[in-house]
């Protein structure tokens, strides 16, 4: 062998060296369970889109998935936990299209940075936000509503499940529109937020699907939907848009992301993997009964939604200078 061979050769071993460990690692993963970290409390939209997925996935990979809750700071807390865990696929990321779009945008001092510390994975819902209060509001269609507001500046409540979080933002984008004011209860998720409601604590709140089994037992009554189209689950309920808030859009769009790093080897599967499961019956009814959608997306076409959100609602927050708890 001559040694200009032998030089090729061992440049071709050196490559391979390096090449076939990361190759072969994500060859072989998932090799043990995979956790999905919902960065807001359990029953939220976030835990409930989650969990429909939990099944057809663990089917897919061959390995439990499991689901653990670390709420609160908008997210934020359990966004760190996945931009610090390992990049080895095995610690995910089930969020709010916030934690990217907006957080940046209210919390000027984040431990992490989003855009670089996260990678998307999936899309997978978009998520609309009614506009809920109690049977017994004075209001009972979202004009009088609006009127009803006006007319009693401050002396109303509304909850969210945080500062900056989408339900949030769309009240605040109602009151900039209708020229209302409102006081604004921050809580730690969704769920507790409605909770307070159905107990006569807050006056009405933007609502991303929670109640809707609420709304059909009479316990809510939803005014209008904060999104450019209706609901087919309230077909005759209208959008904010069409009472007279034009242009009114505060949907958001859920899904998966995993640790800056991750071998795109796992991306790709986890993307391909997610977006089987929701062309299936049972995510796409248990999202359908949240009043959302499936949105089945590229990583790629989930980072530009993603952009495309945080221009839209970072002329919010600065409007109505939107800060973090």
């Amino acid at each position: 062998m001559t040694s200009a061979a032998r030089c090729a050769g061992l440049v071709v071993s050196v490559a391979l060296a390096f090449a076939l460990p990361g190759a072969a690692f994500a060859q072989a993963w998932p090799a043990k369970p995979v956790k999905v970290i919902v960065n807001f409390p359990p029953g939220g939209a976030a835990d409930q889109i989650a969990r429909s997925l939990t099944q057809p996935l663990q089917d897919a990979l061959g390995q439990p998935v499991v689901i653990e809750n670390k709420s609160g700071a908008g997210g934020n807390i359990g966004g760190e936990a996945v931009a610090k865990a390992a990049p080895d696929g095995y610690t995910l990321l089930m969020s709010s299209g916030g934690m990217v779009s907006v957080n940046p945008h209210i919390y000027p001092k984040m431990s992490f940075d989003p855009a670089k510390d996260l990678v998307p994975v999936a899309a997978a819902a978009r998520v609309l936000v009614f506009l809920v209060t109690q049977p017994s509001f004075p209001a009972k269609d979202a004009k009088d509503f609006l009127a009803h507001l006006k007319a009693n500046p401050g002396k109303l409540s509304f909850g969210s499940p945080g500062n900056g979080s989408s339900p949030h933002l769309a009240a605040e984008m109602m009151k900039s529109q209708a020229g209302v004011f409102a006081t604004h209860v921050p809580y730690r998720g969704a769920a507790p937020a409605l909770t307070d409601l159905l107990a006569g604590q807050l006056d009405f709140l933007f609502d991303p699907g929670v109640a809707i089994p609420h709304i059909r037992a009479g316990k809510v009554r939803v005014l209008a939907v904060g999104s450019p189209k209706r609901s087919p689950l309230f077909p005759d309920v209208p959008t904010l848009d069409e009472v007279g808030l034009k242009g009114f859009d505060a949907d958001t769009v859920f899904g998966f992301y995993a640790p800056a790093g991750t071998p795109a080897e796992i991306i790709a599967r986890l993307n391909r993997e997610i977006n089987k499961a929701l062309t299936l019956p049972g995510p796409r009814e248990r999202i359908a009964a949240l009043g959302g959608e499936v949105a089945p997306m590229t990583p790629a076409q989930f980072h530009d939604k993603a952009l495309e959100d945080g221009k839209r609602f970072g002329k919010v927050i600065r409007e109505r200078k939107i800060v973090g708890d």
